[in-house]
């Protein structure tokens, strides 16, 4: 039995929000001068880098793989963001007493977004209404990959495509894609990413290629021109 998960009562006891209010870079990071380590509240190690790293980062793999580099990016975004699920739900768990299929879905998808916000990867907007049409919209605020090469005239976030499309795999265990459809380097205020099946990504960057508008591309989506081929639960323990 599968059903959607919105605005239910957890049916288990939580413990004190206060506990987890880590919400200063005191208490969300401990920096180990003495080691030289940084790890994050949830026992995670971090890494301080700045613009000229992620540009030597993007120029460098540009050198070596050519056009292959966004596709590469995508890659590793995708297996950081399945491993960075697995890692999700233990510390979700142990902090909150909650599950995937426990917790209200809208406060398990923020909960696991705000340590990347502390990380500077920017703050997010999650659209979870087409959930039964198979697909979700996220809405990035101050990428730092966007942020950092400015108006180059396309999109550029390939890094945090695959990272959605590895994350959203694991929690709905579909096999997803994902695609930003709408960059803050191609003169946007903020970075838009559509995930879905892999049918319904390959026909949205068709349309892009063919000149279509993000406006023209959500209408195509909200009429149906791609059936649903996939519809996106989490799975209950019933």
């Amino acid at each position: 039995m599968t059903e959607i998960r919105t605005f239910a009562t957890p049916p288990v006891s939580m413990p004190s929000v206060w506990k987890v209010c880590h919400y200063s870079r005191y208490d969300f990071f401990n920096f180990d001068m003495k080691n030289g380590e940084i790890k994050d509240y949830n026992q995670q190690r971090n890494l301080l880098a700045g613009e000229d790293f992620i540009i030597s980062l993007l120029k460098g793999l540009e050198h070596e793989v050519g056009d292959a580099a966004g596709w590469l990016l995508y890659t590793i975004g995708q297996n950081w963001g399945k491993q960075d699920a697995i890692a999700f739900n233990v510390w979700f768990k142990e902090q909150y007493n909650l599950t995937l299929q426990t917790a209200n879905l809208n406060f398990a998808m923020e909960t696991w977004w705000w340590p990347l916000t502390a990380q500077g990867w920017g703050t997010w907007s999650l659209d979870l209404n087409s959930l039964k049409d198979g697909y979700i919209f996220v809405d990035l605020f101050d990428s730092a990959v966007a942020k950092t090469l400015g108006y180059v005239g396309k999109p550029v976030c390939h890094l945090y495509a695959g990272m959605l499309s590895g994350f959203f795999s694991a929690v709905f265990e579909k096999n997803l894609s994902s695609t930003e459809v709408q960059c803050y380097a191609m003169g946007n205020e903020f970075c838009r990413f559509l995930i879905g099946s892999e049918k319904r990504i390959r026909a949205t960057e068709f349309w892009m290629s063919s000149g279509a508008t993000l406006a023209d591309i959500e209408n195509r989506l909200m009429t149906d021109e791609i059936s649903a081929d996939v519809e996106l639960l989490v799975r209950t323990n019933s």
